[in-house]
């Protein structure tokens, strides 16, 4: 064999063994391919049916802010109402209702001056305390 003919058989080795490296990395690329094709598969054979359930969910869930929302107008509305009733009430009979005790309050006073009883002694207020009746009396005079 001459220097040619062992260089000719060196390359076409070389060349073998670089299409079988070659071959395989394209078998295990075709491999991972088809399992990323199968799991994408996968996941969109499950993502569809969750994303309808989930409009489904959504579209409840709007429905039942809308319902709060109409209950929270409601209440709403009928605090308004009670309000209006007790501002109502209180300027109708608050003050009829105040002038009855006070016409109550002069008639016991009265009778009680004229049933010859002095009427019960105020109690004088200073600084938030009330002032004893012996020291009231000492200013008074």
């Amino acid at each position: 064999m001459s220097g040619g003919e062992v260089a000719g058989l060196l390359v076409a080795v070389f060349w073998a063994i670089l299409v079988s490296f070659l071959a395989v990395a394209l078998f295990r690329l075709a491999q991972a391919l088809r399992a990323a094709t199968e799991l994408v598969t996968a996941v969109t054979e499950r993502a569809v049916p969750l994303l309808g359930e989930a409009s489904t969910t959504v579209r409840s869930a709007q429905s039942q802010l809308d319902r709060v929302e109409t209950i929270a107008t409601d209440v709403q509305e009928v605090a308004a109402n009670a309000s209006a009733l007790s501002s109502t009430v209180a300027a109708t009979f608050g003050g009829p209702l105040v002038k009855v005790a006070a016409f109550g309050y002069g008639v016991r006073q009265a009778l009680a001056r004229r049933g010859g009883t002095p009427p019960p002694a105020r109690r004088t207020v200073v600084r938030g305390r009330p002032v004893p009746a012996a020291r009231r009396r000492k200013r008074e005079e």
